[in-house]
C-alpha cells in the first residue's frame, strides 16, 4: 500500500515510518521543514512538504494514498494554554481528509478513543475528532481509532509526559503528584507503539478501536518516586489547590487512565517486547540530556 503519514518526523511518526517501509508499504511522510524533510527521506520515505493548515495539500496526498496515518498534532499549543484551539484545526485535518476518501474503503488511521455514546458530551476537545472519525465510518472510510498511552516512552522522548514532568521536577525541587497518587497513566513504549499503528494498517477493520499501551496503568506516585529516586529529590503528596499551580503549564497530573491491550493483541497478533516505564525510567537516558 502507498501510506501517507502526517507527523512522520516526530516522536512516534519516526518509528512508525520505519515500521511500515519494512512490511513493504510505499511511504510518503508529511514535512513542514528542511529540517524535518531529510529526517523523512533518510527514512527511506517520500516527502510530501506542507503542514497542518494546508488543507488542499492534505487533500491532494490522501486522495493519492490507499492508507492515512495521521499522527501530526501542534503538541505546543497545549503548553501554552490553546488545547481547545489545536483540536479544533485537528477535526478540520480530520475532516479534510476523510472528506477525500469518503466510498473509497481507503484507511485512515487516527488518535482517539472511546465508543460514541461516551464522546457525544465529553469535556476533553479531542473527543471530538474521535466522533468525526465514527461518523465516516458510516461513509465507506476503513477509520481505526488507536488509542495511544499518555506515556509513550522511549529515546525518541522529547516532549512528553515524562520529558514534562522532569522539567516541573527539576526546576522546583519535588516530585510532586495529586493526593495518596493512585491515579494512574497508560505507558508504552515507542516501538511498541508503532508496531500497532503499522499493524493496524493491514489488519484492522473499518471502526475498529486499538491500543499502544503495554502497561494498562502506571500510579503516579510510582512515578514520582522514580523521579525523585533519579533526581536526589523528594517526592511530594500535593493537595489540588498547589497541584493546579505546580502543575499550570502540564494540566494532567490527576488525570486517571487505564488502558487495556487484551484486544488489541488478539486482533493483531501483536506482542510488546520493548523495556516498561520503569526499567526506561532506571536506564538513566532520561536524565543525562
Amino acid at each position: 500500500m502507498r501510506v501517507f503519514v502526517t507527523g512522520a518526523s516526530g516522536h512516534i511518526g519516526s518509528a512508525v515510518v520505519p515500521e511500515l517501509i519494512h512490511a513493504g508499504h510505499d511511504v510518503v511522510g508529511l514535512a513542514r521543514s528542511d529540517e524535518a524533510a531529510a529526517t523523512v527521506r533518510a527514512m527511506g520515505a517520500e516527502v510530501s512538504r506542507g503542514n497542518l493548515t494546508d488543507l488542499d495539500g492534505l487533500r491532494e496526498a490522501a486522495r493519492n494514498a490507499d492508507a492515512v496515518v495521521h499522527l501530526g498534532f501542534q503538541h505546543e499549543g497545549i503548553a501554552s494554554g490553546r488545547f481547545a484551539e489545536v483540536a479544533a484545526q485537528d477535526e478540520e485535518v480530520v475532516h479534510a481528509i476523510c472528506g477525500e476518501l469518503v466510498d473509497t474503503g481507503k484507511a485512515f488511521l487516527g488518535i482517539g478513543l472511546g465508543r460514541v455514546e461516551d464522546l457525544v458530551n465529553h469535556r476533553n476537545p479531542r473527543a471530538k475528532v474521535a466522533l468525526a472519525l465514527h461518523g465516516y465510518t458510516e461513509r465507506g472510510v476503513r477509520t481505526v481509532l488507536v488509542a495511544v498511552p499518555n506515556v509513550t516512552h522511549g529515546e525518541r522522548d522529547r516532549n512528553g509526559f515524562i520529558p514534562q514532568y522532569l522539567r516541573i521536577a527539576r526546576r522546583s525541587g519535588v516530585a510532586g503528584y495529586l493526593g495518596d497518587g493512585a491515579n494512574t497513566w497508560a505507558a508504552g513504549h515507542t516501538l511498541d507503539v508503532a508496531r500497532v499503528w503499522a499493524l493496524a494498517v493491514e489488519k484492522a477493520p473499518a471502526g475498529s478501536q486499538v491500543t499502544g499501551a503495554t502497561e494498562a496503568g502506571v500510579p503516579v506516585r510510582t512515578i514520582a518516586e522514580s523521579v525523585a529516586r533519579h533526581l536526589g529529590i523528594e517526592a511530594v503528596s500535593m493537595s489540588a489547590q498547589r497541584a493546579a499551580e505546580h502543575f499550570r503549564a502540564f494540566p494532567f497530573i490527576g488525570i486517571d487512565v487505564k488502558m487495556s491491550n487484551q484486544a488489541t493483541r488478539e486482533l493483531l497478533g501483536w506482542e510488546p517486547t520493548h523495556p516498561t516505564l520503569l526499567a526506561d525510567l532506571d536506564a538513566g537516558f532520561y536524565f543525562n540530556r
